[in-house]
């Protein structure tokens, strides 16, 4: 399944496995490239720039296949030292890197200056219009259905990328809602040059996550997610539990972000991947969960979809072509 994606990357198969914080490290990654697939470390889950040199090396051992990095650049009172985690992913001969949330403009133009291919994650057509304006190579849109931040807009994938598609140059990539073939197949007839995935690459034998975690997944059903700070204007869409249900209800009765700061700290929701305690804090995850049935391996989860994929385009959509060919 040839496509400007799999041209862009040298990779086998049009499939993106995203950067996800706290689960994006390198036995997950390593796996997903060794499938034909690419996907992205995480920078940020590294305590530090060392740390992430370190951790690109390690996925370098376990895969000669092409990986990436994911630098997420968000608002904070306290910021990383984002500076010396690009010089780390720049020094460390990285060839592709995805960034996302704020404008990622200076961190473009250092990539771009050492020769690295740049995707860039947004949520709306109209930051994706900026950060190609900005240089960036591909953009990954993330559809309302996606995990994690999903914008202010509310809206759904289906409508999303095709209008990307229209009003962009450089090659989109569907994300949010993607767990299987048919996902897949959709995204290429909408226009996309492949899709980005992170519940379905969740629930996965290699990602260092706890099996509870994975098994709720499995278990989960479309409905099972919670969008918090809706009244923040800084929507994120996690997993529903007893902390994202009490943080929707302080924030509708008028709380500040003050009120539920410690409710939603970052490292609570860390211990939820370490403990399995599912209760402990919020954690990101999909729509697309209702789609997923099992714990796979890697290879399995990308081999199928392929298949699944081609039977589809083969049994269903060239019969239908010809049939519309001879109608005419």
């Amino acid at each position: 399944m040839r496509t400007q994606l799999t041209d862009m990357f040298d990779i086998r198969h049009p499939i993106v496995q995203g950067g996800m914080q706290w689960v994006a490290t390198a036995p997950l990654v390593a796996a997903v490239a060794n499938a034909g697939a690419l996907g992205f470390l995480s920078a940020l889950t590294q305590p530090d720039p060392n740390a992430l040199r370190a951790e690109i090396e390690r996925c370098r051992a376990l895969t000669s296949k092409p990986f990436g990095v994911n630098l997420t650049i968000l608002p904070s009172i306290s910021p990383p030292p984002y500076a010396e985690y690009r010089r780390a992913i720049i020094e460390s001969g990285v060839t592709v890197v995805e960034t996302a949330g704020s404008n990622p403009g200076e961190h473009v133009e250092a990539f771009k200056a050492a020769g690295i291919t740049v995707v860039h994650k947004c949520t709306s057509v109209r930051h994706a219009l900026s950060a190609q304006r900005l240089g960036v190579d591909a953009v990954s849109i993330d559809g309302f259905e996606c995990a994690g931040h999903a914008g202010e807009d509310d809206t759904p994938g289906l409508v999303l990328i095709p209008a990307a598609v229209d009003e962009l140059e450089i090659p989109v990539i569907a994300s949010g809602g993607f767990a299987d073939g048919r996902g897949l197949v959709a995204a290429l007839a909408l226009g996309a040059e492949g899709i980005n995935m992170g519940t379905r690459f969740m629930c996965t034998v290699e990602a260092g996550i706890h099996d509870n975690v994975k098994k709720r997944i499995q278990d989960a059903d479309i409905r099972d997610t919670d969008l918090i700070f809706r009244e923040l204007r800084n929507t994120s869409r996690v997993a529903s539990n007893a902390i994202s249900r009490e943080v929707v209800g302080l924030l509708r009765s008028g709380a500040a972000f003050e009120d539920v700061r410690e409710l939603v700290a970052g490292m609570r929701g860390r211990k939820v991947y370490e403990t399995g305690d599912l209760d402990h804090g919020v954690w990101t995850v999909g729509m697309a969960q209702g789609l997923v049935h099992d714990i796979s391996t890697v290879d399995e989860v990308v081999s199928g979809i392929v298949r699944e994929a081609q039977s589809l385009i083969n049994s269903r959509l060239v019969p239908a072509a010809h049939r519309i060919d001879q109608e005419e």
